[in-house]
């Protein structure tokens, strides 16, 4: 009954404002493009991780294999990163020149501002399923979704960055917007188009494979049994299905047998730490680190310093001694470490030791309570790592603009986020999905060592659709009608 009078009162002002909203649409875009090419100007950057995939991508091109420049010129054969962003690159280079970054943050930009038209039709077609595409973006949810999603500084960010994280978003949007097409109206180009989403989601990032996961069972559901205009054999389907499956599976099957020749191991993603086959592992830190670690302070500071920079004893917080003793041999491991940043197997071991002890004396703060708050530092901190801002933003005395630029971001993440669990309260159609995409994330993020909160950046296509729906339904489905109601007649 809520959805029929919100697609009426969606309807009656698409009908009377169609100039406006169309406007609107304009607009919306217009400025998140000018937020992200502003965004481009001031905070493009190509330290870290661009580097590492636009050699990967520049090999290809050159010498036609997957690898990494090692010392002398030397190709080295890796699989520390899947081959989506390397192949994306190599083609933009193909097309604006060879390691013409800038060019490639452009196209990242077009292709998120066109999944933010995505998610604005995805969210128009939860109150509708017959809506076409232009009107959609009309409706007061898509509205809603388009401007959230176009003005939304932390995803914008990532687009003026060459990092694979804006092309996720991208194929998120696509997933979500032909799940919905495929459940109206069931076909061989929108099955496609959702295979393509979810396979390019999961060659970006191998935690991409939990868009597949979370959306292709709210696809399939009752899909076979429907009836009427848009119904599909269930021969045909099942057809539809395998292919689909199989054309998903084709690039990780070629994938994998690349790493089989190569390397000799069964490797269809990436490894958990990023570490080529036969390159030196260090569990027994990873495991200490898990042990205290609980937020981006310490996972910029200690942990992506080792190995190869020094350790600093004075920059471990509290929680990472447990005694004495414990700081003791914590500050005899640093210095032996030190003497030269070389994290040797006899010093993981001993870190690995320290580690079990600490786990032994408080297993549920090892299993529980620091995998949720680090799991909640990601969620919940501002958003400011690719910004000139200081780690120690909170401290108001030091950097005043800072501060308040970084609880400014505190606020505006939680907006968004509030406004998300208001949209999953409202239960909209396909909120399930969503729902079940944010708790895999948000459980595989449990799992991580060293806190990120671009890790739970692609949950938020989830949160611009719920919040397009719950900012929507609050104002024009709830107040709009109390307004006009009190407006005295021949004033409205």
């Amino acid at each position: 009954m809520e959805d029929a009078r919100e697609s009426q009162s969606t309807a009656c002002c698409r009908n009377r404002f169609p100039l406006a909203g169309t406007l609107s649409v304009v607009l919306a875009l217009a400025s998140g493009l000018a937020l992200r090419l502003w965004m481009l100007k001031q905070f493009f950057d190509l330290d870290g991780d661009p580097l590492v995939y636009g050699g990967l991508a520049k090999n290809l091109l050159l010498h036609g294999r997957y690898a990494l420049t090692g010392v002398g010129g030397v190709l080295v054969p890796t699989l520390i990163r899947l081959p989506g962003y390397p192949l994306f690159l190599a083609l933009c280079f193909r097309l604006f020149g060879m390691e013409n970054y800038f060019s490639a943050a452009w196209v990242q930009i077009g292709l998120e501002l066109a999944g933010c038209l995505l998610l604005a039709d995805f969210a128009g077609r939860i109150g509708s399923t017959s809506i076409p595409f232009g009107a959609s973006l009309r409706t007061g949810a898509g509205q809603c979704t388009l401007w959230l999603a176009a003005l939304c500084p932390f995803t914008a960010m990532y687009a003026a960055q060459p990092l694979a994280e804006s092309l996720t978003l991208f194929a998120i949007a696509l997933a979500l917007w032909s799940m919905a097409r495929f459940r109206s109206r069931p076909g061989w180009p929108v099955a496609l188009c959702f295979t393509f989403a979810v396979t390019f989601a999961a060659l970006l990032r191998p935690d991409g494979a939990l868009v597949a996961l979370a959306l292709a069972p709210a696809l399939l559901m009752g899909v076979g049994r429907k009836a009427g205009e848009g119904a599909i054999s269930t021969k045909k389907f099942t057809r539809m299905a395998v292919v689909c499956v199989l054309l998903a599976l084709a690039p990780f099957a070629a994938w994998s047998w690349r790493n089989w020749q190569v390397f000799h191991v069964f490797q269809p993603l990436a490894p958990r730490y990023a570490n080529d086959p036969g390159q030196q592992a260090y569990p027994g830190w990873e495991r200490w680190v898990k042990s205290w670690c609980l937020d981006f302070v310490s996972t910029a500071e200690i942990y992506w310093n080792v190995p190869d920079d020094t350790l600093e004893i004075d920059k471990l917080p509290a929680r990472a001694f447990d005694s004495p003793a414990q700081r003791a041999e914590t500050a005899s491991l640093a210095a032996d470490y030190n003497l030269k940043n070389d994290l040797t197997p006899e010093i993981d071991a001993r870190f690995g030791k320290l580690a079990d002890e600490r786990v032994a004396a408080h297993p549920l703060r090892y299993y529980f309570w620091l995998p949720l708050g680090r799991m909640a530092d990601m969620w919940l901190r501002p958003r400011v790592d690719n910004l000139p801002i200081d780690l120690d933003w909170w401290v108001y005395k030091n950097h005043h603009d800072e501060t308040c630029i970084s609880w400014a971001y505190v606020v505006l993440n939680a907006f968004y986020i509030l406004l998300g669990v208001a949209g999953l309260w409202m239960r909209p159609r396909f909120w399930r999905p969503m729902l079940a995409y944010m708790l895999l994330r948000s459980a595989l993020l449990t799992t991580i060592t060293a806190p990120e909160a671009r890790y739970t950046l692609e949950c938020f296509p989830m949160l611009f659709v719920l919040g397009g729906v719950a900012l929507y339904r609050l104002t024009y489905v709830v107040l709009l009608p109390v307004l006009m109601v009190k407006t005295p007649p021949g004033k409205g």
